[in-house]
């Protein structure tokens, strides 16, 4: 189980090495999500996200959505904040424009105050890249590794 999370771990990675949009891309802000805390599974995990967007340029937005782990993703969490630049093909996204679902490859190792990196791609047909700038900084005792996903719904 564990050389197979860590194969579709590098597979992904792999993958993300082809996408062009975090490289041609515009930085149009920071998109700052709060964790719920929980429970990993062996085989994954879902904790609800509360996001507020904040871009360059104009109102932000506020997001509700679910962030989830695939794989082996063992132990509790206590809530935590993830912090990534929005990276996106042109300086001036509509609004709402974040909502849909990211996807990319994870590992992280908390014990005590962790620090992982979440790159994912998605949104607005696939031409948004979230960037981490912040660690995790969640609490408690965690071991994942495998694919990650997020889903935001845009909060009018």
């Amino acid at each position: 189980m564990k050389k197979f999370a860590i194969a579709a771990a590098a597979a992904a990675l792999v993958g993300l090495a082809a996408v062009p949009a975090s490289a041609a891309g515009v930085k149009v802000g920071v998109l700052t999500c709060h964790v719920s805390s929980g429970w990993g599974f062996v085989f994954g995990s879902s904790k609800d996200l509360r996001c507020n967007y904040r871009p360059n340029r104009g109102a932000g937005e506020h997001y509700v959505g679910t962030v989830k782990k695939f794989g082996v993703d063992l132990g509790y969490t206590e809530g935590g904040e993830l912090i990534w630049g929005v990276i996106a093909p042109t300086s001036s996204l509509r609004p709402g424009a974040l909502e849909g679902g990211y996807a990319g490859a994870t590992a992280s190792a908390a014990v005590g105050v962790g620090a992982g990196a979440n790159v994912l791609i998605g949104g607005l047909d696939k031409s948004i890249a979230l960037q981490p700038l912040s660690v995790e900084g969640m609490k408690g005792v965690n071991v994942a590794a495998g694919i990650g996903a997020i889903d935001l719904k845009y909060a009018h």
